[in-house]
């Protein structure tokens, strides 16, 4: 198993007041969602996703995009994806906010995004593996027992380097 350094990881400079623009993710963001997404993981923030899984789940993610302001270039400001599981289930995952662009509600306007994809699909619930119980409560997710998950969530889980010591948070969104 790869271990990330914190300093092997570092995201580019984006100016905190540049315009913002939403949009779903192309196979050209790959890279920036990947490094955005290792910058946190380093910090053991969230899991490391691999250029090759961003790929083929690619049309998942939503992203806000920084524009170039002043003297500084643009770049990948959010991302948030929302992974179809089950019939009755999706999942909200690689939610990542660049670290200058914190505390302006970007991480709550994926999530929002991802809930309207979700309910035109007609999707009657979401959950989210986190270690952030404080914001998704805030997005109107509630804590469950990981026991309740549905059977789909645990063969995903079983990829993972962590299932055995998991230590993230489960929620849930019901949306009828």
């Amino acid at each position: 198993m790869t271990f990330l350094s914190l300093e092997s990881i570092a995201v580019p400079d984006i100016h905190p007041q540049a315009p913002l623009v939403t949009r779903k993710a192309r196979l050209s963001d790959i890279g920036a969602i990947h490094e955005l997404i290792g910058y946190w993981a380093a910090r053991g923030q969230m899991l490391v996703r691999s250029r090759s899984l961003l790929a083929e789940t690619i049309r998942d993610f939503h992203l806000v995009l920084a524009e170039p302001h002043g003297e500084k270039p643009g770049g990948l400001a959010g991302v948030c994806g929302l992974h179809l599981l089950a019939p009755d289930l999706a999942e909200v995952r690689g939610l990542a906010i660049h670290p200058h662009m914190q505390g302006r509600g970007l991480g709550k306007q994926l999530v929002e995004a991802c809930e309207r994809e979700a309910r035109e699909i007609d999707l009657p619930a979401l959950f989210a593996w986190t270690y952030q119980q404080a914001f998704f409560e805030k997005c109107g997710f509630v804590r469950i027992e990981k026991t309740s998950l549905h059977p789909k969530v645990w063969s995903e889980c079983q990829r993972c380097a962590f299932f055995e010591n998991c230590n993230e948070i489960a929620m849930l969104r019901e949306l009828g």
